[in-house]
């Protein structure tokens, strides 16, 4: 524990990832902490209802990990005990780009590819080993409390299932409170009841849907690749698919298809549909192996951002985190690292807190918020500005569509460039992993590169090579 607490008691709401990680930073400057959460956590790693896309690819970017394996240490060597593989990006991955195969070559950029509820449940497994962190499961918030003055969140109620199957409510007073909730968020309307005025909110959606399904990699199966990904090409074409190991040497397929065409559990559907990509390798893979798990369907509501940072009265005591906030198309797999991110800067001003004369949480929930705001713009616009290219998009406005349609278009130059170019392809990376910024992409040697290319009119009509 953290050498001057910051008070007693902190609740978390929600159990996912984002909560997890919450509650993990929460115990080194809260003297107990609570997770409430509707699920029950199992017992052995499983999938759990509350994470419906929790059967789809999930990967673990390069800063994720970082962030991740500081607040675990040796946590990745768990995962990789478990079976998670470790893939270089650049060499093991067979990745066909609109306009090509990217070249490959040994990159140092890895991610881990594994089944999502085995990374819950070691951290889960962790936490649970903590003697002041407090578990409320199969419980679920209904509202916020509010201190007398009307300023500060002072706790939550929430209903208890009984073994009855009836609910109990319950009152849990806290100093501080942390909305993880996921999309699912009742934030805006907790704040409203309380007299606060709910966020703006910006949904930008192309209404894609998600197959997933794990196949047995079959006895003596050889190829030159671990991985492929044969990325969409909008706005011609929409669909798109991944071949990932993972535990139990197995493959998890990921198929997406956007509307009106969105995949469904129908197998000879599934099977057509990956025969209709660019390339046959995925489908020459899968089509004879076994599968291990039934066809699972996930339709994402897209990318949503809500803007807590612009209210004028933000409650002391009390922020919002990760999904609830922010959340993305899950294709650009951007979604765990930038939870990660916004914990570990949460983290940072608790540190920060922690270390004056007198700590103070005043004036926590506004920094933070702006804080988090600022996290969030780049991996917002990097995956709004792919989706802008679908014609199925909805909710880009006029007032937002020059910046998504004028990143979209650099975007595909750069990634035109990683067909040729490992160099640009290393700096995609640096990127893709949330190490650097997007600025990275417009240093002077690759805007010459882009200079030359739109100059050798390479914005014809380009079909990729298969």
């Amino acid at each position: 524990m953290a050498n001057c607490a910051l008070g007693r008691h902190a609740v978390v709401i929600g159990g996912s990832i984002a909560g997890l990680l919450t509650a993990r930073v929460l115990t080194d400057y809260f003297e107990q902490v609570t997770i409430i959460e509707r699920d029950r956590f199992p017992l052995q790693p499983e999938p759990r209802r509350g994470i419906p896309q929790g059967t789809q690819l999930h990967l673990l970017l390069s800063r994720g990990r970082q962030i991740i394996e500081d607040l675990f240490p040796g946590l990745e060597a768990e995962l990789i005990a478990q079976g998670a593989v470790t893939l270089d990006m650049g060499s093991d991955v067979k990745w066909l780009n609109p306009f090509g195969w990217n070249t490959r070559f040994p990159s140092g950029f890895t991610v881990l590819s594994f089944s999502r509820h085995i990374l819950d449940w070691l951290i889960y497994r962790r936490l649970a080993r903590v003697s002041h962190l407090h578990f409320q499961e199969e419980a679920y918030v209904t509202q916020l409390i509010s201190t007398p003055d009307g300023t500060s969140i002072a706790g939550v109620r929430f209903r208890q299932r009984q073994q009855n199957g009836e609910t109990q409510e319950q009152t849990l007073l806290a100093d501080f409170v942390v909305d993880a909730s996921g999309y699912s968020s009742q934030a805006p309307k907790w704040l409203k009841a309380l007299g606060y005025e709910v966020p703006k909110e910006t949904v930008i959606t192309a209404g894609m849907g998600y197959t997933g399904r794990t196949y047995e990699i079959p006895a003596g199966f050889q190829s030159d690749w671990k991985a492929v990904y044969l990325q969409a090409s909008p706005p011609e074409r929409t669909s798109m698919a991944v071949l990932f190991p993972i535990e139990n040497n197995c493959w998890i397929l990921g198929f997406c298809g956007t509307l009106p065409h969105r995949p469904s559990k129908d197998e000879a559907a599934l099977l057509d549909a990956i025969d209709h990509l660019p390339s046959p390798m995925i489908y020459n893979a899968i089509k004879h192996a076994k599968p291990s798990t039934p066809i699972e369907i996930y339709h994402s509501p897209g990318n949503r951002l809500c803007h807590y940072e612009t209210l004028k009265r933000q409650p002391e005591r009390f922020v919002v985190l990760g999904d609830a906030v922010c959340s993305f198309t899950p294709i650009y797999a951007q979604g765990m690292t930038v939870v990660a991110l916004g914990v570990k800067a949460l983290e940072a001003c608790l540190a920060k807190i922690a270390r004056q004369p007198s700590p103070s949480l005043t004036g926590l929930a506004k920094t933070f918020q702006k804080q988090l705001a600022k996290i969030n713009a780049e991996p917002w616009i990097t995956a709004t500005s792919q989706d802008a290219k679908y014609p199925t998009i909805q909710g880009i406005t006029k007032a937002h569509s020059v910046p998504e349609k004028l990143m979209g278009w650099y975007m595909n130059q750069v990634i035109h460039l990683t067909v040729r170019d490992p160099q640009t392809r290393l700096s995609f990376f640096q990127v893709l992993h949330m190490l650097k910024s997007t600025t990275t992409l417009f240093q002077p040697r690759i805007l010459l590169q882009v200079l030359k290319q739109v100059l050798a009119n390479q914005s014809k009509p380009h079909q990729p090579k298969t």
